[in-house]
């Protein structure tokens, strides 16, 4: 780290400026220099959502698109989601205000025995990151605690995730009492963690396997696209 980029005084950038510093910020890490960029942007009269997508979720593209090829790993991942989550503390609760746009709604948990969540706490960031809003259960959770969360938040996706070959299994139980209940058309489900791969996620009838964080944000995109669309065409038949 040089003199001259200790100094950069943030505030003396012009807004394309900026956005590209942050995103070398995010890239880095850095949660202070976040903070203060999206003050900034915000005491430019930006909206709390130009600021989010162009600034944050563009930043943290690019750090999932190097994570996926490998030139990033797992600290510098949860080092840019960090710097990530303080620059969403202040936008949250704008964004709330002005009814800005979500992407979708997500649960994620690991499975009954497994207390892994490495894996899951890098998804859930990057979710979020790209402006998905996430309800996180945590570990080691039983099919109930899955089927509460369910019912009480309405998720359109449902990610799993396990690390242990001996809790894979897991998640076919959790699956079949979404068939059973009736609700398993309702939700998209998704699963990931080492051991898995996508003969394993149909078998036990998963819609997707996910490799990585950076591939669950693409896949949780597409799958919300696919269900607008349903959507709109439903309406459009009922009309």
């Amino acid at each position: 780290m040089g003199e001259e980029e200790q100094d950069l005084d943030l505030a003396t950038l012009s807004d394309d400026e900026l956005v590209l510093q942050m995103h070398d910020d995010l890239y880095d890490g850095l949660a202070d220099e976040i903070v203060e960029g999206v003050n900034i942007l915000l005491g430019r009269e930006w909206e709390p959502y130009g600021v989010l997508t162009k600034a944050l979720v563009e930043g943290m593209r690019i750090v999932g698109v190097d994570f996926r090829d490998g030139i990033l790993f797992v600290p510098e991942v949860l080092m840019a989601a960090n710097a990530m989550k303080a620059g969403m503390g202040i936008l949250k609760p704008l964004l709330a205000e002005t009814g800005a746009p979500k992407m979708g709604k997500m649960l994620i948990g690991t499975v009954k025995g497994d207390i892994h969540d490495i894996g899951k706490n890098l998804v859930t960031m990057m979710m979020e990151g790209a402006g998905f809003e996430v309800i996180d259960i945590g570990i080691n959770n039983p099919v109930e605690n899955y089927l509460e969360a369910i019912e009480e938040h309405q998720p359109d996706i449902l990610g799993m995730s396990a690390l242990l070959t001996t809790t894979m299994p897991y998640m076919k139980v959790v699956i079949d009492a979404l068939v059973e209940k009736g609700i398993r058309s309702d939700i998209d489900v998704l699963v990931g963690g080492a051991p898995l791969n996508e003969a394993f996620a149909e078998s036990i009838g998963a819609d997707h396997y996910c490799r990585d964080a950076a591939m669950a944000v693409e896949t949780a995109k597409e799958c919300m696209s696919r269900r607008q669309g349903s959507a709109a065409a439903e309406m459009a038949g009922n009309g």
